[in-house]
């Protein structure tokens, strides 16, 4: 591939019913989408295309309506995408898929949510009566086969065997290296937020306190709903030539997996982009997997076997927040800031069985 990142930026996490809770999508990604053009010299009038991942909107294209939000042309017309958790980073796979084939030099993709002004759905009923309030759409047409993500994170940790014990100690190491990171460059100031707000001293007692969702997951080895956008720059090999940092976008998959364990999804996405990429799990500089769950991060990181040093060594989503649509653009952000030099790995679950992989290949300030 010969598309480039040459910019990447995201607001705080916040948890929902924090900070963000009065903004809307186009609150949260117009400025994050004007920081990334600033950062790189880019004028509005360059920008080819906007990818946007937003998962619990009501429609109407929210990539159109970050993009004229943000004053961008009016020819720029947006896409908007759903794989729920994963579409941050499939948004970013879209967006090189466009500038190596040549119809695209810039493209602004990544992924915004907001919990907080999520809509309230309903259902309405083949027989009739009133429609029903439902929080989450089904992600598969079986309802046996379609598990609640904390009831699927609980049936992963019994199949392997991974204790509360195990999932604790990972969320309590989560927030630890959270708060020992300096302050992040990346965060547009927005509302007067510079830090995601929900790292904290977590420690194994509070840990063994926290609430049973069920099974085994609980209120600490589980990140949070949360709000925040997230967009990297992708551009041709003609416009980076000019850019002040630069990272080489590598393979990038995402495959579905079993319906009912949506937790091991990434497992073969990250080895197929390692293979296409030549490389081995130890040739990784650093790697942001997805915190959705702390048995889900472990399981995952052990099933590719990734070294546990060199993932989210500045923390992952338990220690900020899982603002779904955004989530998978955040990883990207981090490997673009937290990364200098060197090989990266990002690679997030979703519901239904899907996992995303992506390399990113880091060529020095």
């Amino acid at each position: 591939m010969t598309a480039y990142l040459i910019a990447a930026r995201r607001t705080a996490v916040i948890p929902r019913g924090g900070a963000f809770q009065r903004l809307s999508i186009e609150d949260l990604g117009a400025p994050v989408l004007l920081a990334c053009l600033a950062d790189a010299g880019i004028n509005a009038a360059q920008v080819d295309e906007v990818i946007v991942s937003n998962a619990l909107g009501a429609g109407g294209n929210p990539a159109r309506r970050v993009a004229l939000a943000a004053g961008l042309p009016d020819r720029v017309a947006g896409l908007s995408t759903d794989r729920q958790c994963a579409g941050g980073l499939d948004a970013l796979i879209l967006a090189g898929a466009l500038v190596d084939s040549g119809l695209a030099e810039v493209v602004v993709a990544g992924g915004v949510e907001s919990y907080s002004r999520r809509p309230i759905r309903l259902a309405t009923s083949p027989g009739g009566g009133p429609p029903k309030a439902y929080d989450e759409a089904p992600f598969t047409p079986w309802p046996d086969r379609d598990p609640g993500m904390a009831e699927a994170a609980a049936a992963l940790a019994r199949r392997l065997g991974i204790s509360r014990g195990e999932q604790d100690d990972w969320a309590v190491a989560s927030h630890a290296k959270a708060l020992k990171a300096a302050a992040l460059p990346e965060i547009v100031p927005l509302g007067g937020q510079m830090r995601d707000a929900f790292a904290r001293a977590l420690t194994h007692a509070l840990a063994a306190r926290s609430p049973v969702i069920t099974g085994t997951i609980t209120s600490a080895n589980a990140a949070v709903a949360a709000d925040a956008a997230a967009f990297v720059l992708v551009v041709s090999e003609r416009i980076a030539r000019n850019a002040l940092r630069v990272a080489r976008l590598g393979p990038g998959l995402t495959l579905g997996g079993t319906p009912t364990e949506p937790g091991t999804a990434p497992i073969a996405a990250i080895a197929r982009v390692l293979s296409r990429a030549g490389l081995h799990p130890q040739h990784l500089a650093q790697a942001e997997i997805m915190e959705a769950y702390a048995v889900q991060a472990i399981a995952c990181v052990d099933g590719a076997g990734l070294d546990p040093v060199r993932v989210n060594p500045q923390g992952g989503a338990l220690a900020r927040g899982h603002p779904i649509g955004a989530s998978g653009a955040i990883l990207a952000v981090r490997l673009f800031h937290a990364m200098p030099s060197g090989t990266g790995l990002a690679a997030i679950a979703a519901a239904g069985g899907i996992g995303t992989a992506l390399v990113i290949e880091a060529s020095g300030a």
